[in-house]
Order: C-alpha cells, then sequence, then structure tokens
C-alpha cells in the first residue's frame, strides 16, 4: 500500500512515515521545507528516513498544483496523511498570509488531488485543539460549538474541517479530521514551550511564562498521536443514512497539566532550576485546553500511553544528544 504524507520532514509527519515504513508500506513524502524554524532539524529528520526502503521525498509546496501532482505522478496512492501546514498560533498574527496559502489554498489542494486520482480510500488531515477557542466548558468535546476562533491559525483549521466535510459529501472520499492537542517529544518543533524552556534553561536564560503560569495544555506525546494517526487511516469513515463519509475526533491525552507544574518536571528532569518571567497572557492564546477523547477510543481503541514526566524526560535526553550537550 502507498501512502502519501504531506508533512514529511516536519514533527509529526517524520514520525508517522517511520511507522509506516516499520510496518511495510511504501511512502511518499512531501514537504517544502520552509524556513518557519531552522529548515536543518528537518533535513535531519529526512536523514533517517532517506536511508529506508519504500520511502521517497519530494520537496515542493502543496499549494502548489503542479508540484503536487508531480509528486505521486505514476503512483497508486491509497490512503493520504495530509499533515502539512503553516503551524503557530502567535506568528499567524505575524504573516497571516502564510496560514491561507499553506492551511486553506494547500488544503484545497490536497482534496482536489484526491478527487482528481480516484484511488484514494481514505484521506486523514490534521485540526487542531485551537478550533476550540476559548471554550469554557471541559473538557472540549467534537460536539461543542467551534464557531469562535481566538486566532487566524485556529480559523483555518475549521475551515479545513468544513471544505473536507463538503468534499466528503459531493465526491464521497473519506476522510476523518483529528484535532491534535499540544503534541510533544523528540524531533520537537523549536517554537514549542518545552523545546524554548529547556533550550533556556540550560543556557541558563530566563523563561517567558505566560499568564502568571496559569496555563493548562493537555500535552500529548508524539508515539501516541502517531499510533492514532495510523488507527485513523485504517479505518475509514462510512458514510450512512446519506450522511457524509467524513468525522472528527480529538487526539489529547485527556489530562491536562498546569504550566506551572510542568515547568517544576522539566526542573527535575534537567537539573536546572527556572528563572521565571512572568508575562501577561498572548493575544490569540488561550487559558486551558482538555480533549475529550471518548468518540476515539470507543472507535479506534486509542488510550495514550505515555505520560508527560516519562513523555519530557525522552524529549531532553534526545535534546542533550542532538545538540551534544
Amino acid at each position: 500500500m502507498t501512502v502519501l504524507v504531506t508533512g514529511a520532514a516536519g514533527f509529526i509527519g517524520s514520525q508517522l512515515c517511520r511507522s509506516l515504513l516499520e510496518r511495510g508500506d511504501e511512502v511518499i513524502g512531501i514537504d517544502d521545507l520552509n524556513s518557519y524554524y531552522d529548515p536543518a532539524l528537518k533535513v535531519a529528520r529526512l536523514d533517517g528516513l532517506k536511508r529506508r526502503n519504500g520511502f521517497t521525498f519530494v520537496q515542493g509546496d502543496i499549494a502548489d498544483t503542479q508540484a503536487l501532482e508531480g509528486a505521486v505522478r505514476g503512483r497508486q496512492i491509497v490512503k493520504v496523511a495530509h499533515l502539512a501546514a503553516q503551524a503557530g498560533v502567535r506568528y499567524s498574527l505575524e504573516n497571516p498570509r502564510a496560514y491561507v496559502r499553506s492551511n486553506l489554498d494547500g488544503h484545497l489542494e490536497i482534496l482536489e488531488l484526491c478527487r482528481s486520482l480516484g484511488s484514494v480510500e481514505h484521506l486523514v488531515y490534521a485540526s487542531s485543539s485551537s478550533v476550540y477557542g476559548g471554550n469554557e466548558k471541559v473538557p472540549f468535546a467534537e460536539s461543542d460549538p467551534v464557531d469562535h476562533p481566538v486566532s487566524l491559525y485556529a480559523a483555518t483549521k475549521k475551515a479545513d474541517e468544513l471544505m473536507s466535510y463538503a468534499y466528503a459529501h459531493l465526491y464521497g472520499i473519506p476522510q476523518t479530521g483529528l484535532r491534535f492537542f499540544t503534541v510533544y517529544g523528540p524531533w520537537g518543533r523549536p517554537d514549542m514551550a518545552y523545546w524554548l524552556f529547556t533550550e533556556a534553561m540550560l543556557r541558563g536564560k530566563p523563561i517567558r511564562v505566560f499568564n502568571d503560569g496559569n496555563m493548562w495544555r493537555d500535552f500529548t506525546y508524539v508515539d501516541d498521536i502517531v499510533w492514532g494517526t495510523m488507527a485513523a487511516l485504517d479505518h475509514p469513515p462510512v458514510g450512512s443514512g446519506g450522511g457524509a463519509p467524513h468525522r472528527v475526533y480529538n487526539i489529547g491525552h485527556n489530562k491536562p497539566e498546569r504550566l506551572g507544574t510542568f515547568i517544576d518536571i522539566l526542573e527535575e528532569i534537567l537539573g536546572v532550576k527556572a528563572d521565571r518571567q512572568y508575562e501577561p497572557m498572548q493575544p490569540g492564546d488561550v487559558s486551558q485546553t482538555y480533549a475529550d477523547i471518548t468518540a476515539i477510543e470507543r472507535d479506534l481503541g486509542f488510550k495514550p500511553q505515555v505520560g508527560l514526566r516519562d513523555g519530557l524526560t525522552r524529549f531532553a535526553e534526545w535534546y542533550r544528544g542532538y545538540f551534544k550537550i
């Protein structure tokens, strides 16, 4: 079976590619290797994949129709894991056009590709817990209203869900959207708090702690995310009673942690006391995320396995090894 993975050089995408290859799938990975963060990290992720049989990498922009069509020409694509996106809530305030091109134009191109190929049995795409905005009801459930995004990033992810539903309804393309909750772990993203805190603490620099540390996040280890994504890929939805073959799942740890506690754990693991610089809540941010995972547990058997202390320990070990600290 051949799987197309977009964002193949990304944090989640690269580890999904590895797991798909390990179970014997053929993988075509596409990524534009943009400079949102250091492309050297993306290249390093790819280096491990390129040594494996069954992996083909194409550098290209998913919003470029010709590049996308060229990546799959002559291949029988059975499943698509669409993880490419412009990530980051705060960066969407600085460069909104990047989000429109990648998250909206790019998502549409993937939908059109699946429609034109005719061989795609299932498209799984990345949504985000950000769609819940400032929802005060916890835990967040898929049935909750998500009509009031507090960032452009969140708005693009909600728009992706709507576009996917429309294509599932119109063309019968089975699709699953996964609302990821604060993914962390080895080979992670340098713009995320766990990376920024680790980097600053090991260099003896202060860390920026927003909202006096009174932020709650449903931290989800990357291996659990990959397991859930593969389970979703293997179980395409079936439209019944005239409904579209489309579904959306939360995928999180279902155990939010206070940011202050998160820093306490990181201090113990690194053996370094953090110099905490408290700052107000940032525009576009939310005070809490908390995933209700009842649906994905019921339908796909998803159960997160890695707790925060264990996950941060694994990340810290990888970070020290990667940077030789």
